[in-house]
């Protein structure tokens, strides 16, 4: 075992349950589900966490009364037939040496329960309106309260019963517990509202038969946001108060912390938050609940990295260390940790693309960096292969290099050619974009993955007939990228307008007065707005589309949005670019086709689509050789798809070739 992790692969007992390390695979939604039960995707994708040494799995929260049930194929634990279904799960897990807790939640107000399409009845404490969904909830009747406390003390005995080895509850980012303990969301006069000890007795009362339920040797915990970051949200002195009770009653045998609520547009950028967070942010927060409890305290928020983690526990500040999103990118991260194999970790970059990102777009879980992270039944690891070919791979982006690298872990001999003087694609210029540094991470993953394999790499080598003759491929791997594609702007002057990406790098000068037209509505756009404001221009940023950052996952776009209006950066939607002259911008309303005259302006800058380059391609057509395109070569895409492509395209293609040769 690496000594450099002492703590964090150090045991931690709750009861009569030892936990193998520190690590945590917090609950999350996965969208994995079937028939709202953990099936065969879903088991597959948490035994491979189990398998890379995680020590602790909470899986995501289930809904454990009909009244927070929608469409969504969210867990449910509603009656005893649940129980063969998380039985497996549990065993799947359990077999790798992990530990797992089963998650209870209810959303309350923080929901649009949405059936067939429709808007169902929500329920909460009080009929009070929730700022994210514009839900006004229809308020719980007493009995309704007692009811869904019984269904608590259900659920955990079904998980109890499947074999789990603890319960936790969530009273964390504004969901149904954290509105009855908070005064601004709990209005009621019967008895589980008005005082501090009516708005806690729900969630006591449930605590209570939960282990009542589930009997003495089983954990229970809790989830809190240590702070909700909101107006009108639970603040860290209420929090500390809770959690002083409940442990003082003996009622939690640990404290999961976390940060934010998901009933507010700004305090939701913590449910998940992304690169623009500084790393284990949360840790101080966890060190104040941990100094007035007598329970182990959990820690989760931006922990993507072991060293991070044992920097936590060294200094106190928790005792277990929630590090989701790691896990998401790497399964094998813990195993990678403790024999000290650093180098190979594919550390979580905070994008939020693949796994937040799907969720929000009713999707089932990936990660940007590992197509295999929600598809490990059909993305299994990669085997060797039984012949051998000679691939060129042309191209160093992020779609190139997951193509060099997975023909190499398959057993192909590689060479990866970049026309640049480094590797990277567009995700250089990405990292450039202001907070976006840690985008780079995605190319130093695969750069070093690369060097661990050993494949040969030419760089300022643009793949030419002559090096296709000199290599003799069997096959090539075409990533060669995409360009900006030329906006049609009438008046267009040589330096106005200006392209994105040549702001970038440097090539071209702004004046003192920008408009950003952004076609885009993605990271670019916001991006070069900010950069250019901190940089002193006066910038607008005009939107083909809706909103800012339309394209982006919506916490990362709220935050944005929050963040454009304190810089002073005027956002105009629906507009679409459509001549310069002089100090003068035209634009059409992307809607009514109306003019849209900004004036005062020096440079505009486009922040425009890009298409494949195809030169290689045609290229490769007139000689016969087996070739496929990837990424921003076929079409262009995110990085996300770039890396799928490289990896799931490369090894279809690379078995198919091998296997025709072979006669199979």
């Amino acid at each position: 075992m690496s000594t450099s992790f002492r703590l964090l692969f150090s045991p931690q007992r709750l009861r009569n349950c030892e936990i193998r390390n520190r690590i945590l695979s917090t609950g999350h939604q996965t969208y994995l589900a079937k028939g709202n039960m953990p099936q065969d995707d879903f088991i597959a994708y948490h035994e491979a966490r189990a398998r890379g040494g995680v020590g602790l799995i909470v899986n995501e929260s289930a809904r454990f009364h009909e009244s927070s049930v929608g469409e969504a194929p969210d867990l449910t634990i509603l009656t005893d037939d649940a129980i063969p279904h998380y039985a497996r799960l549990a065993a799947a897990v359990q077999r790798h040496g992990a530990k797992i807790f089963g998650q209870l939640s209810h959303s309350g107000r923080v929901s649009r329960r949405m059936r067939d399409g429709m808007r169902g009845v929500v329920y909460a404490p009080s009929p009070l309106p929730e700022n994210r969904f514009q839900t006004i909830p229809r308020e719980m009747p007493t009995d309704m309260v007692a009811e869904v406390i019984e269904a608590t003390a259900q659920g955990a005995r079904r998980y109890a019963e499947a074999g789990y080895d603890g319960i936790e509850l969530m009273a964390s980012h504004g969901l149904l517990f954290a509105q009855f303990l908070n005064p601004s969301s709990n209005r009621r006069e019967d008895i589980y509202g008005g005082s501090p000890e009516n708005r806690l007795r729900p969630l006591r009362e449930a605590l209570l038969g939960v282990r009542r339920a589930v009997g003495p040797d089983l954990v229970v915990g809790l989830r809190i946001s240590a702070d909700e970051d909101d107006t009108g949200g639970m603040d860290r002195d209420l929090v500390l108060e809770i959690c002083r009770n409940l442990t003082g009653e003996g009622l939690v045998d640990y404290i999961n912390t976390t940060f934010g609520t998901m009933a507010a547009m700004g305090g939701s950028i913590h449910v998940v938050p992304p690169m623009e967070i500084a790393p284990g942010y949360v840790a101080p927060n966890a060190a104040a609940i941990k100094a007035v409890v007598p329970v182990p305290v959990f820690v989760a928020g931006r922990i993507n990295q072991p060293q991070i983690a044992e920097g936590i526990l060294a200094a106190g500040q928790a005792d277990m260390c929630g590090m989701t999103r790691a896990l998401i990118a790497d399964p094998e991260m813990p195993n990678k940790a403790r024999e000290g194999r650093l180098d190979v970790i594919r550390a979580c970059i905070g994008c939020n693309q693949g796994c937040i990102g799907h969720f929000h777009a009713g999707n089932s879980i990936s990660c940007i960096q590992n197509p295999s992270t929600g598809r490990e039944l059909r993305l299994p690891p990669v085997q060797p292969t039984d012949r051998s070919l000679r691939v060129l791979v042309a191209g160093g982006g992020p779609a190139g290099l997951t193509a060099a690298v997975t023909a190499s872990e398959t057993g192909h001999q590689g060479v990866l050619a970049e026309a640049g003087p480094e590797l990277g694609g567009q995700a250089l210029l990405a990292q450039m974009l202001p907070d976006r540094a840690e985008f780079g991470g995605l190319v130093t993953n695969l750069t070093q993955r690369l060097s661990h394999l050993q494949v040969e790499v030419r760089l300022n080598s643009q793949v030419t007939a002559a090096m296709v003759a000199e290599i003799v491929p069997d096959a090539v791997l075409v990533a060669t990228g995409s360009a900006p594609v030329d906006m049609e702007v009438v008046g267009a002057e040589p330096a106005n307008p200006v392209d994105a990406q040549d702001v970038l790098t440097g090539t071209a000068t702004p004046g003192a007065r920008v408009i950003v037209a952004d076609w885009r509505g993605d990271w670019i756009g916001i991006g070069l707005a900010m950069l250019l404001q901190r940089r002193g221009h006066h910038v607008r940023l005009a939107v083909n589309g809706i909103c800012a950052g339309m394209n982006l996952q919506q916490y990362v776009r709220d935050h944005w949005a929050g963040q454009l209006h304190a810089a002073g950066i005027q956002v105009i939607p629906y507009a679409r670019i459509y001549g310069v002259d002089g100090d003068t911008a035209y634009f059409l309303h992307a809607a009514s086709a109306e003019p849209m005259v900004l004036s005062d302006v020096d440079t505009v800058v486009l922040a425009s689509g890009h298409a494949p380059d195809t030169a290689l391609e045609r290229e490769l057509r007139a000689t016969g050789l087996p070739f496929t395109t990837l990424g921003d070569a076929t079409i262009a895409r995110s990085a996300e798809e770039a890396v799928y492509d490289g990896h799931s395209i490369t090894r279809a293609f690379l078995s198919g070739l091998a296997s025709a040769s072979t006669g199979i």
